[in-house]
């Protein structure tokens, strides 16, 4: 695939920008109780390490940048030098965006731990939300953010899984499973790369340009390691998953989807671990040391599906990173680089898979096919939902469904056994002790809201 240079990507950015903006647009004042003078959107970073400032890049071709936001003086000051030209207020305290009646839009780029807070409250305020992945942290969260989506179904709530923007590798590769180019479908292989292992890390003092109790928020307060916090949280139970949520958020997400299992009440209802091996000694599914990455060192997760059909979560397989699927007919390897394999070498799409059928992935909005990055093609789809209306093609309630696979292979790993899940209840069969890992407790400052 061609990469994508700085320049292209501006050029591309400012294409697509135009023709969102010359869209019809439909106030929010009236379609989502945010108030907007104008027809120019305003948007407010909160997260501003190098995704979150990556993601406001693109959302700068947009419209104005009005507030960025960080718990990190130092990653604030950096997002407020790249966004000068905007002039943007600057905030610790993530709520004074959310009180901002002139500010339409919040992107969310937070440790994962602090998502579904944010994100219901930004909905409560009326804003539009984007969120980048792995939306939840736990099970729970997913089930709060399904009764705050459907409350403000009149925002546009949009996760950044930006795979499924991805025209001519992971739609097309869903199309063919839904198209039964591949007969039918039998196994599902999603190679979500290993993860890292370190430790013991030294325990000192955070730096004074971090409010480190603040980043915890939610979670119990623990000494400060350096090893915890910005890119390296996802290595810790206490804020992530690992790869189970990490990659597991796109991959697992695009198998769901391909097969249509993304919706409620569906997925896999099985989960065996088939190989795994902690980094750090366990004891009942929790770490018995503080001072180390906790995710699993290896795993593989067989997840089967009431229809037969089985989905394994992956360290590692020979084919790398990406999703193996594998039919009656034939099988391909997909991946953000290609889509490989004897169905795509004959072609065997063609006549079968029309523009028709990816109309219906985008829920008839445009499918982007121009534009080298498939991140802005995402973001295109979120901002025409905005002004447009109509639902986005990564939307919330099908991406916490994804997340509960993602949890329910994190369970299984942690304590190394099989675990039964209901879809259509959202509990786990028959295993009290499994089913406390569906939670867990929060600071009650920081609480997230029911609505």
């Amino acid at each position: 695939m061609k990469p994508t240079t700085r320049r292209s990507f501006l050029k591309k950015s400012s294409v697509i920008a135009g023709a969102i903006m010359a869209a019809p647009y439909i106030s929010a004042s009236t379609q989502t109780g945010a108030n907007v003078a104008n027809d120019t959107l305003r948007f407010g970073f909160i997260g501003t390490g190098g995704q979150g400032r990556y993601d406001g890049s693109q959302f700068a071709q947009f419209g104005h940048v009005a507030a960025v936001c960080d718990v990190d003086a130092e990653r604030m000051a950096q997002a407020a030098k790249q966004f000068e030209q905007f002039k943007p207020d600057q905030y610790k305290d993530y709520r004074k965006i959310l009180e901002r009646k002139d500010i339409d839009v919040v992107s969310i780029v937070t440790v994962d731990h602090w998502h579904v807070k944010i994100a219901i409250e930004a909905l409560q305020a009326g804003k539009h939300v984007f969120c980048e992945k792995p939306f939840t942290l736990t099970v729970e969260e997913g089930q709060l953010a399904k009764r705050a989506a459907a409350k403000y179904a009149d925002r546009v709530f949009v996760i950044g899984t930006q795979q499924r923007t991805q025209r001519d590798q992971f739609a097309l590769a869903a199309l063919m499973v839904r198209k039964g180019v591949l007969g039918d479908i039998k196994r599902m292989t999603a190679n979500i790369s290993e993860n890292p292992t370190g430790g013991p890390f030294t325990k000192k003092a955070p730096p004074e340009t971090l409010d480190w109790d603040f980043w915890q928020g939610p979670c119990k307060p623990v000494d400060y390691i350096e090893e915890r916090v910005h890119g390296n949280f996802r290595w810790w139970y206490e804020y992530s998953g690992g790869k189970f949520t990490d990659w597991g958020a796109h991959h697992i997400d695009i198998c769901l989807w391909a097969l249509g299992e993304d919706a409620v009440g569906k997925g896999p209802t099985v989960f065996t671990p088939t190989r795994n091996e902690q980094a750090v000694p366990f004891k009942d599914g929790y770490p018995t040391v503080d001072d180390c990455y906790n995710v699993p060192k290896t795993f593989e997760v067989s997840c089967k599906f009431p229809s037969g059909v089985e989905m394994i979560v992956a360290d590692t397989t020979p084919d790398g990173n990406g999703i193996l699927i594998e039919g009656t007919k034939g099988k391909i390897h997909v991946s953000r680089g290609r889509i490989a394999g004897r169905p795509m070498e004959e072609k065997w799409y063609e006549g079968v898979v029309t523009d028709e059928d990816f109309d219906v992935l985008t829920h008839g909005k445009p499918f982007p096919t121009e534009f080298e990055s498939n991140d802005v093609n995402h973001k295109s789809n979120f901002l025409r939902c905005i002004r447009e209306g109509g639902k986005p093609i990564s939307d919330a309630v099908s991406h916490v469904q994804t997340m509960y696979s993602c949890h329910l292979c994190s369970i299984a790993s942690r304590l190394d056994r099989e675990i039964k899940w209901d879809p259509t209840t959202e509990t786990i069969v028959g295993d009290e002790q499994a089913s406390t890992f569906l939670a867990y407790e929060r600071r009650k400052e920081y609480d997230i809201p029911v609505v």
